[in-house]
């Protein structure tokens, strides 16, 4: 599967959004919609954006008991999207239950990922606020090979970790990594980042990129950057 990069549409309205993707002229960016779009515009923002032509993440990484989870994905199914996922802290049964959820009748199912440690998160606020006492590569690697052994497709993670699960859980399980910006940009919420050109060495799969796309002066100019840096 070849490498691409993801947009980030943290927006909070649907004119917002669709204002954004007008400027994107001849071109269908992979995008991701998160729950800040999702929660304010429902499903539909989903149909639109796909109406549109647009392949589409879906990033409301589910958390819930297994049939919570399972129901939930059933209803995701039926949106068409490209890509959703869950949280790997959910355990195995409930990734499990989230592949026989979004699974359709016809065996279909988009492509279905879990978040190992969120790019926010320390090693330090790891271990002092979650009580997780292992090293944080470990604890990644961990919850990526449960990802794994429950059928899923791959993970979410820091493209620090990338190639390490790529050791750990094979070639073909992806690696989603936010935490990409440009090398002379800020790292604003994130902790652990790296650049796109850092990222595509380090063996990410995708990268998911948005204020340094979204809050640029010319987003088509840094989506285009961002392309030339880790996808071509």
């Amino acid at each position: 599967m070849g490498k691409d990069v993801i947009i980030a549409c943290d927006f909070p309205s649907k004119e917002a959004t669709l204002a954004f993707l007008d400027r994107f002229t001849g071109k269908k960016p992979y995008v991701k919609i998160g729950m800040e779009l999702f929660y304010s515009e429902g499903p539909e923002i989903v149909r639109e954006i796909k109406k549109r032509g647009h392949k589409i993440f879906l990033d409301l990484k589910l958390h819930d008991i297994p049939n919570t989870v399972e129901k939930a994905m059933a209803a995701l199914s039926r949106l068409d999207v490209d890509m959703c996922n869950v949280h790997a802290a959910g355990t195995k049964e409930m990734m499990e239950a989230a592949v026989r959820g979004l699974t359709r009748e016809d065996g279909s199912r988009p492509l279905l990922i879990a978040v190992t440690q969120l790019t926010s998160t320390s090693q330090e606020r790891m271990q002092e606020e979650l009580l997780i006492d292992e090293d944080l590569d470990k604890v990644v690697v961990k919850y990526a090979q449960n990802a794994r052994e429950a059928g899923l497709d791959g993970v979410v993670c820091s493209p620090l970790e990338a190639g390490k699960i790529h050791q750990a859980c094979g070639s073909d399980f992806l690696t989603v990594t936010p935490g990409v910006r440009f090398s002379d940009g800020s790292k604003d919420d994130q902790v652990r980042v790296t650049t796109p050109a850092g990222a595509k060495d380090l063996g990410s799969d995708y990268i998911v990129v948005g204020r340094p796309i979204t809050k640029a002066e010319d987003p088509v100019k840094a989506y285009e950057l961002c392309l030339s840096q880790f996808a071509k």
